[in-house]
This record gives C-alpha cells, sequence and structure tokens, in this order.
C-alpha cells in the first residue's frame, strides 16, 4: 500500500529549495559522507539480519517477532527517507532539492516515524498481554488481530503524513529558501514561509497531540500494568524473568522518544541551528542504527538466531 499524495501546489513559485547540511567546510564533506554511508551501511544491514533471522527460525514465529520485523522495516524506510538524499548533496557538493522532492520527503518522514511510534505503543500491549495473561496470550495475539494492528498502524500513520503534506502545500515561500538542515523539516518550512500560519501551528498541536501523545501514553499505561502484574509474582527469579521480556523494547522506546523529544526541546529552546541538526541526526540516523544491537545483544532468541544464520552461511 502506497501512499496517496495529494497533488502539490507549488504556492512557493520556486522549483527547488537549498539544503544547508551539516557543515559548509568542503574538507569536511569526504568524511561526512563517508561516516553517513557506514552508518546507512549497518542501519540496512543490522535491521535486515534481524528481519532474516525471524523468517528463517520458526522459533522465532511469534507476535513479538513479528512486530519485531514490522520495526525493523520502519526504521530502514524511515533512514531512507533522509540519509540518501544527504549523501547524494555530499558526494556531489549540491545543496538542492525540489519542490516535490522536499513535500515527498516530508510525506514519508511522518509516515514512518508515527509508524513506528505506533509500533512500539502495539510493541508494549504485546507485552503486558504476555505477561498479565500468559497462559491466553498466543490465543489473544493470533495472526488476525496482530495483522489488524499493525495495518491500523500504517492506515494512522499514513492519515497523519498526508495531514503534514496538506499543511506544507499549503505554505508559501516569498524568498530563497535556504533550510538549515539535511533533509526537510516540517519546523523549519514553517519557520522560513511567509504566509499566516496560525491555522497551520493549531493543526500541528492537536495532530501532535493524538499521533505522538496517544502512542506514548498507551505505552506508560501497559508498562504501568506490567510492572503492577510483575509486582504481584510471589518468586523474584519470575519477576526477574517477566520483566526481562520487556528489557530490548524498553531501551528502544526510551532511545526514540529520548532523541525525539531532545530534538523538539533543542529547536525550542536553543537557538543554534547545528544543535538541531545534531539532535536530528540522533533520532533519524542514531537510534534506526542502534536498534538492532539493542535487541540482539539483549535478546538470547535472536541472537542464537543469528549465529545459527551466520552459521549456516560459512
Amino acid at each position: 500500500m502506497c501512499p496517496i499524495f495529494i497533488e502539490p501546489q507549488n504556492q512557493t513559485g520556486y522549483s527547488e529549495f537549498l539544503l544547508l547540511g551539516l557543515s559548509d567546510d568542503p574538507e569536511m564533506q569526504p568524511l561526512l559522507f563517508t561516516l553517513f554511508l557506514s552508518m546507512y551501511l549497518v542501519i540496512i544491514l543490522g535491521n535486515l539480519l534481524i528481519i532474516l533471522a525471524v523468517i528463517s527460525n520458526s522459533h522465532l514465529h511469534t507476535p513479538m517477532y513479528y512486530f519485531l520485523c514490522n520495526l525493523s522495516l520502519a526504521d530502514i524506510s524511515f533512514s531512507t527517507t533522509t540519509v540518501p538524499k544527504m549523501l547524494v548533496n555530499l558526494h556531489t557538493s549540491s545543496k538542492s532539492i525540489t519542490y516535490a522532492g522536499c513535500l515527498t520527503q516530508v510525506t514519508f518522514f511522518y509516515l514512518f516515524g508515527c509508524l513506528e511510534s505506533l509500533l512500539l505503543a502495539v510493541m508494549a500491549y504485546d507485552r503486558l498481554v504476555a505477561i498479565s495473561q500468559p497462559l491466553h496470550y498466543l490465543v489473544i495475539m493470533n495472526l488476525r488481530p496482530c495483522g489488524l494492528l499493525v495495518l491500523l498502524s500504517f492506515f494512522f500513520s499514513l492519515l497523519d503524513s498526508q495531514l503534514h503534506y496538506f499543511m506544507v502545500s499549503q505554505l508559501t515561500f516569498c524568498a530563497d529558501v535556504e533550510i538549515p538542515h539535511f533533509f526537510c523539516d516540517f519546523s523549519q518550512l514553517l519557520n522560513l514561509a511567509c504566509s499566516d500560519n496560525s491555522t497551520i501551528n493549531i493543526l500541528i498541536y492537536f495532530i501532535g497531540a493524538i499521533f505522538a501523545g496517544i502512542p506514548l501514553s498507551g505505552i506508560l499505561f501497559s508498562y504501568y500494568k506490567i510492572v503492577s502484574s510483575i509486582l504481584r509474582v510471589p518468586s523474584s527469579g519470575s519477576k526477574y524473568k517477566a520483566f526481562s521480556t520487556c528489557g530490548s523494547h524498553l531501551s528502544v522506546v526510551c532511545l526514540f522518544y529520548g532523541t525525539g523529544l531532545g530534538a523538539y526541546l533543542s529547536s525550542a529552546v536553543s537557538s543554534s541551528q547545528k544543535k538541531d541538526v545534531v539532535a536530528s541526526v540522533m533520532y533519524t540516523v542514531v537510534t534506526p542504527m542502534l536498534n538492532p544491537f539493542i535487541y540482539s545483544l539483549r535478546n538470547r532468541d535472536i541472537k542464537s538466531a543469528l549465529w545459527r544464520m551466520i552459521r549456516r552461511i560459512a
């Protein structure tokens, strides 16, 4: 299923924007290109290995790992939205991006960013059911509801992305648009627009409360119920075993929301554009790169499946 694009209406009269990127220093371009190419390849390889490990091992054909595969696909897609264009600009020393390309980046950025947030909420619910109702877990979380949860996550992410696409398409720019970022960041576009954005600002808070607030609230509520269930377990060994199944997910949640909140606070509090860019790198590049390591190092099933797959290839 592909995003349904509204026909773009270029209110600016400009056919392209300029992405100022990470650094203006020409000597830094090769170093940055090598660094981010390496990180992007780690993202692709790491997440693909997670997906292949789950597919190739029948013991991992469970709801938790089904959601993990979808999260890995979202990580690959999320980083692919911004990193390849940044690499092209670094390699060619070009800073341009077309108007249509900018709209496309905004659309897919919010599509996969929101999808990752919703999948993390779904995975928190999965852990809640597994811990609070272990005997009924496979009955409640069978293939049909799991597929429906992923489909609904994609649908709401698509809705979020189309709302942002529509808002950007309504902006008017009165001068050459130089975006102090390595991708078409929605907040930067809003700051550079010369049209009245009061309605869009209200929409942003409303959309943010729904598409960011509800998943985060769901995660917090799920972990509140998980902790309550674990505290009722009499054995300390059983408590540790129950909570250890949530360790990887909780680490990824903290990393995803921590870096996202850091980027938001950096842009809201600090006037330094470089700090904004560094904060954005953390959640658009570093987080998708670290997720496979978190799941492979903290999860014995994934670790053993990966070693089995590597031995089979070797």
